[in-house]
């Protein structure tokens, strides 16, 4: 039987079975959203080597591009559409907005997935360059990112349409689009890689048929929707709209840009300081973007929480329950306090292990890929706060907050450190960069999450 939505579940739905509702689809189709890049960089590690993982990592802020925009017009169209339903209790014309939400949502992602597409091939060279691309790693980078480019319009749509799809009251189909996909992209890597002997490309192509697969899926489950009848004329691009959804999506898009930003100011930092140190230039490049996939995997837990959020305060935040905003938001902290401090023991034990698992290295690879673990992620216990309130502000109509709070970890602290630190420190400056991000990131959104609470009384 297809899940029904009619608005009053989240209303009247204790909080913590409706957040499980919502939130475990949401984890979960994170998670298969990261085995994308974590299967690839097990197959290219253990098939092409060391040049293979670091090509993947200068390749990766293509990828945040494309999420950037998955997330500022799937959330922020999310987030308009169950504003207006929950205004639409008793406000009709309310109401009437919500379907052109996910229209407009659906024309942006597909028009502007087909745009990032053409940009990368054209100028695919200079691009990874400009990502920090050694010159030994730079033709695996070009044999992968031009395969990948092509299946950027889907990727987005699967990944902004997905949030759509939730808003609509199905989070378990969103889940099921993400896992066929996944399960595509797994087997055909394998078959690809292993079988057919075709190293990055192999890895590439069957990254994009999986994401062909699944954002098929979602644009089938949009063109029929549960809680309003989506019609061809709620495609058509209205500005009203379109700026509506970009004001509600900015912070989660910024957090994503803010990211790629520093991905690519890292790499070029790694490279530089890396041949400047025993490491060499392709080690910390190579082990950097591993540990990072590695760390999504926890991630994928804290922006499903936030995610599953996301409708429920937007919804009692427009219907005017305060006080049922304020328990979301708790117990979804709680829950990633816990989750946090299981990955922070995960990293601190097992680092050796976890990164054994993509590839064979020399002492130099161990050591700082050990070290990365042990410094850069020692206050992963505090990383649930930022991405959960960030998300928390965006879902209350109240995008400026959610915008700061997404750019302080990544631009505000992070960024400036990676410049100041290595100075004094060298390569070992970048790891100990992370940390005080985190911990001055962690304090931010307790202060403006404190200070919000009072304002709802």
């Amino acid at each position: 039987m297809p899940e029904k939505h009619t608005g009053n579940p989240l209303g009247s739905e204790k909080i913590n079975s409706l957040l499980a509702r919502f939130a475990v689809p949401s984890i979960i189709a994170m998670l298969v959203s990261s085995l994308y890049n974590i299967v690839d960089q097990f197959f290219i590690g253990q098939s092409v080597g060391r040049n293979g993982n670091a090509a993947t990592n200068v390749s990766f802020p293509f990828s945040t591009s494309c999420i950037s925009i998955a997330l500022l017009f799937g959330i922020g169209g999310s987030s308009a559409f169950n504003i207006a339903l929950g205004k639409g209790q008793t406000i009709k014309e309310e109401k009437e907005k919500a379907p052109y939400y996910i229209g407009n949502s659906i024309s942006m992602m597909f028009g502007l997935g087909v745009f990032l597409c053409a940009c990368t091939l054209i100028f695919l060279e200079p691009l990874l360059m400009f990502f920090g691309s050694p010159k030994e790693v730079l033709p695996f980078a070009k044999t992968y990112a031009s395969v990948t480019a092509l299946g950027f319009p889907f990727l987005i749509i699967s990944t902004g349409g997905g949030h759509l799809v939730r808003a609509d009251g199905r989070p378990k189909y969103t889940m099921i689009c993400n896992i066929t996909g996944a399960v595509i992209n797994t087997i055909l890597d394998a078959l690809f890689v292993f079988g057919f002997h075709w190293g990055m490309a192999g890895a590439a192509a069957a990254t994009i048929t999986g994401q062909f697969i699944s954002g098929s899926m979602v644009l089938f489950l949009l063109s029929r929707c549960q809680s309003v009848t989506l019609e061809k004329k709620h495609l058509r691009i209205r500005k009203k709209y379109v700026g509506r959804i970009v004001s509600l999506g900015t912070a989660p898009c910024s957090n994503q840009i803010a990211m790629m930003i520093v991905q690519i100011v890292m790499n070029n930092s790694l490279k530089h300081y890396g041949s400047l140190s025993h490491y060499g230039e392709s080690i910390p490049i190579a082990c950097t973007g591993i540990i990072m996939k590695v760390n999504m995997i926890f991630m994928s837990f804290i922006i499903g929480i936030s995610q599953g959020l996301q409708p429920i305060v937007s919804f009692n935040f427009g219907a005017g329950n305060k006080k049922r905003v304020k328990q979301a938001w708790l117990l979804a902290a709680g829950t990633g306090l816990f989750i946090a401090l299981f990955f922070f023991a995960m990293f601190q034990i097992f680092p050796h292990q976890i990164i054994s698992l993509f590839g064979k290295g020399n002492k130099e690879y161990y050591t700082f890929a050990e070290n990365y673990f042990h410094i850069f992620l020692f206050f992963t216990f505090l990383n649930f706060l930022q991405p959960i309130t960030s998300n928390f502000f965006t879902a209350i109509g109240k995008p400026k907050g959610g915008v700061f709070l997404s750019m302080t970890r990544q631009i505000l602290f992070l960024l400036p450190l990676i410049a100041i630190l290595p100075l004094f420190f060298g390569i070992d400056g970048i790891m100990y960069a992370g940390p005080v991000a985190d911990l001055m990131a962690a304090v931010c959104a307790i202060l403006m999450v404190s200070h919000e609470f009072k304002a709802l009384k």
